[in-house]
């Protein structure tokens, strides 16, 4: 399955506002790994971030100058992303940005080229209600390195989200099995089970209840799609 990792910077918070996308990054990730792959722009806004977004990016109208307006990097934007599961953080926000852009063009909402768009923002708070669920709490609560972190950046934070993504939604690709074992590796471990005396130990009931916390985290992740927590109701 192709997903892809996005994420924008603006010159404000709202496009009704007149404000406009500066940076825009999308991250390819097939099979739940990285490919390397990706598409990353800064756009001329044609006009200067507010005060409080320049802080946040530190992308000057100077900068952005002689970059190419959105129009032109629009075609190219849409064959990397479209058809794919689109994974944003606060997608709300950076859907309106798109989808201004794009009715400026006479272009079709962002949710026609990608009919599945998921929101890790909404994902996390679902997972830890009442605790910080931004960018750089996720990353420090999953251990990931945010440390050159020092302004947003939208490819950055897209490598970033890529991961947490990952994190948020572990569990799953870990219970599938990458090959079967040839008929050579069968008939050695039948001979190796054969000169060994089986100790079963059960788990302890703490163990069990730990287990069973992680069957729902995963479950909850997925969506409903953890596969043992199905064959327990089987």
């Amino acid at each position: 399955m192709r997903q892809i990792i996005l994420d924008t910077e603006t010159t404000g918070l709202d496009p009704k506002l007149g404000h406009r996308v500066i940076e825009i990054a999308a991250v390819e990730i097939v099979d739940r790994r990285l490919t390397g792959n990706h598409f990353h722009r800064y756009v001329n806004p044609g006009r200067a971030s507010e005060e409080g977004a320049l802080q946040v990016h530190g992308l000057t109208e100077e900068f952005l100058r002689d970059k190419p307006k959105f129009g032109d990097i629009a075609k190219e934007l849409l064959e990397f992303v479209s058809g794919t599961e689109l994974i944003i953080h606060n997608a709300a926000f950076d859907c309106a940005f798109l989808d201004a852009e794009f009715g400026l063009l006479d272009l079709k909402p962002i949710a026609e080229y990608c009919p599945q768009v998921v929101d890790t923002l909404r994902m996390a708070r679902e997972l830890y209600p009442g605790k910080k669920n931004n960018l750089n709490a996720l990353c420090e609560r999953y251990q990931i390195d945010n440390s050159t972190r020092t302004l947003h950046g939208a490819l950055l934070d897209a490598n970033l989200l890529a991961e947490v993504y990952l994190a948020l939604t572990r569990g799953q690709d870990s219970l599938m099995i990458d090959a079967a074992p040839t008929p050579q590796a069968q008939a050695e471990t039948r001979r190796a089970a054969g000169k060994l005396e089986l100790v079963v130990l059960a788990a302890s009931a703490e163990e069990v209840a730990e287990h069973e916390k992680q069957l729902a985290d995963i479950d909850k992740a997925s969506r409903g799609a953890c596969l043992w927590k199905k064959l327990e109701t089987a």
